[in-house]
């Protein structure tokens, strides 16, 4: 998708299903924002950028980490999540921005920038870098969290699946393009970052388990709203009946994951830092 398709994709129709589901949501990727957090190493009084801040629940730890003396803007371009963000966050020391990070022109200069799963969506990431780059102070930090190789990454693959399974194949995806995997080759990304002229460039690839709320059938459900199942009963405009059978298919596929604390699926996440030159 070029930027503008971006956009309409994340407020017409994921946007709305990331509102409805965000509790659920925060549960999945809760232990990827605590890694996140944890190697940015937010400092109180930092300016802060979150890239693709969706419905917010970064923009708030990022808020305790800086304090009263401190800021954190919230960006994404999608106005459904972030008037989700916005409510969820009404003190003094966040403000939100709807912009494209690729080329809006910031009138202020970060200490850091954070980002959860927001940056592998653009068209130009040497130009979305060089761009973010510019709006970091002289030794500023950028730390950003993107998903791994695909095949390492059972939340993603073992319910798509389990939907082909039931209904059939689905278009091969280029995954180098702009979407979820686009930055899974971690040796590619720190190139485009050095083109960016970002300095310091790293990338710590980092197995862990995420965390999803309920039972299989709990996380069945939420994942065909949000993911490759549901793109893939949408592809195929599966029918109520039909798509009944792909819940049952993903959630005894899910099943496998199920332990004494719950379901637990392997991940595989790249962290991603580097500095602005001082």
């Amino acid at each position: 998708m070029s930027n503008t398709e971006q956009e309409d994709f994340w407020t017409s129709d994921a946007g709305p299903h990331w509102v409805a589901e965000q509790e659920n949501m925060d549960a999945v990727l809760a232990p990827v924002l605590d890694l996140l957090m944890d190697r940015a190493a937010l400092k109180p009084g930092d300016r802060v950028l979150d890239i693709g801040c969706g419905t917010g629940v970064s923009v708030a730890r990022a808020a305790q980490a800086v304090g009263s003396s401190g800021h954190v803007t919230g960006l994404d371009i999608s106005p459904t999540m972030l008037d989700l963000a916005a409510s969820r966050n009404t003190g003094n020391t966040t403000s939100f921005l709807k912009a494209d990070a690729q080329t809006h022109d910031f009138a202020t200069a970060y200490d850091a920038m954070i980002s959860r799963f927001g940056v592998m969506f653009f068209d130009n990431t040497v130009a979305a870098f060089a761009n973010l780059n510019a709006a970091l102070e002289p030794g500023g930090k950028m730390t950003f969290a993107a998903w791994g190789p695909a095949p390492q990454n059972p939340y993603f693959m073992v319910p798509a699946k389990a939907a082909i399974s039931v209904l059939g194949d689905m278009p091969k995806v280029d995954r180098t393009l702009p979407g979820p995997f686009a930055f899974e080759d971690a040796d590619h990304v720190l190139g485009m970052m050095h083109d960016a002229k970002l300095t310091e460039s790293e990338v710590d690839t980092v197995h862990l388990d995420l965390t999803p709320p309920g039972d299989a059938a709990d996380t069945a459900a939420l994942l065909l709203k949000i993911g490759p199942a549901q793109r893939a009963v949408t592809y195929h405009e599966a029918d109520a009946a039909t798509t009944a059978r792909v819940k049952d298919a993903v959630a005894d596929a899910i099943a496998q994951f199920d332990t004494d604390l719950g379901l637990r699926i392997p991940a595989c996440v790249h962290i991603f830092s580097a500095r602005k030159p001082a």
